[in-house]
């Protein structure tokens, strides 16, 4: 058999091993192996390179993925599905292991559906995928938002003073969420559930009325009232908040870096999974982990669906912040 693999949508601490355990797994059933460089886009471009076991070596600790990765709207016309079809049958690749979240499985449902095989590898830093527990990336962003959490943490409480920080996640609040509890955030802001200025005012007031020497307030980037705005309005309602606010916008530093032990371990499985599937003719699935064992969920279950975070999370933060 001859495989692609390719790298899709935003990249996730841990797709470097998932491309290593799928490359090797892949040659020791003797199948050829591509990379496609640069996602979806790549594989309209034609851009394709043999992948040998030494290609790969020396990854499994790297962030971000060595095929690159890049967002392609061509691929969502039927003209750009028409032109990778061609140009994985003109390579005569048999099937396809595509790595990412739920725009990159979305188009992975798009070819099953032209009767392509492909297997799709959980992989996002945002853990909204539908058909798994925990998605590749994941752990090393809530990681890195958690340390500069409690390095934050200690200069707030040697200044006395609040600490907004906003992390990443668009339209998910999976990272915020996790991190600010697991770092004891006053407040958690994310788009699943929208937290006003004067309610974060009052909670900071609060806090500091109890005598607390610090105070944390984490917010997804998308969430309505972001980092941004929340300081505009805490501008004008100083005297409301008794600490002296600071700011800190982490931006894609939570997607850099190298993957945590949790990340390496999970893309290593999902990545060998994958092979696995196609070994035993199956494919038009997502490879995923719940409740500890690798799973498999139909893309077309996947495609254009979104994974709720735990409500009784929230609830269970603001108790905490007391």
């Amino acid at each position: 058999m001859r495989i692609g693999i390719l790298t899709s949508g935003g990249d996730a601490p841990g797709m470097n091993a998932a491309v290593r355990a799928a490359t090797r797994a892949a040659l020791a059933r003797d199948w050829e192996v591509y990379g496609i460089r640069n996602g979806f886009a790549g594989l309209l471009a034609d851009s394709m390179e043999l992948l040998r076991a030494r290609d790969v070596g020396g990854i499994i600790h790297r962030g971000g993925t060595m095929l690159g990765s890049a967002r392609c709207a061509e691929f969502r016309e039927n003209a750009g599905q028409a032109k990778a079809l061609h140009n994985l049958n003109q390579r005569e690749i048999d099937a396809l292991l595509v790595i990412g979240g739920n725009g990159s499985q979305t188009g992975s449902a798009k070819l099953a559906e032209h009767g392509f095989k492909v297997v799709g590898v959980a992989s996002t830093i945002d853990n909204d995928l539908v058909g798994t527990d925990f998605t590749i990336g994941v752990d090393t962003a809530i990681n890195i938002t958690l340390e500069a959490i409690d390095r934050l943490r200690t200069t707030g409480s040697s200044h006395q003073r609040a600490f907004l920080v906003e992390t990443m996640g668009r339209d998910c609040g999976y990272i915020a969420l996790m991190a600010g509890i697991a770092g004891g955030a006053e407040v958690i802001a994310v788009p699943e559930r929208e937290v006003e200025p004067a309610a974060v005012a009052e909670r900071l007031s609060a806090a500091y009325e109890r005598g607390k020497t610090h105070a944390l307030v984490v917010v997804a980037e998308g969430a309505k009232h972001g980092a941004q705005a929340m300081m505009r309005h805490f501008a004008e309602h100083r005297a409301a908040i008794g600490f002296d606010l600071r700011v800190t916008t982490l931006g894609h530093v939570v997607r850099g870096g190298s993957p945590t032990a949790a990340d390496r371990v999970l893309a290593t499985r999902l990545g060998a999974a994958a092979i696995d599937q196609l070994a035993h003719g199956k494919h038009g699935v997502l490879v995923g982990m719940i409740n500890h064992g690798v799973v498999t969920t139909p893309l077309a279950e996947v495609a254009n669906k979104t994974k709720p975070i735990d409500a009784d999370l929230l609830e269970l933060a603001r108790v905490l912040a007391q």
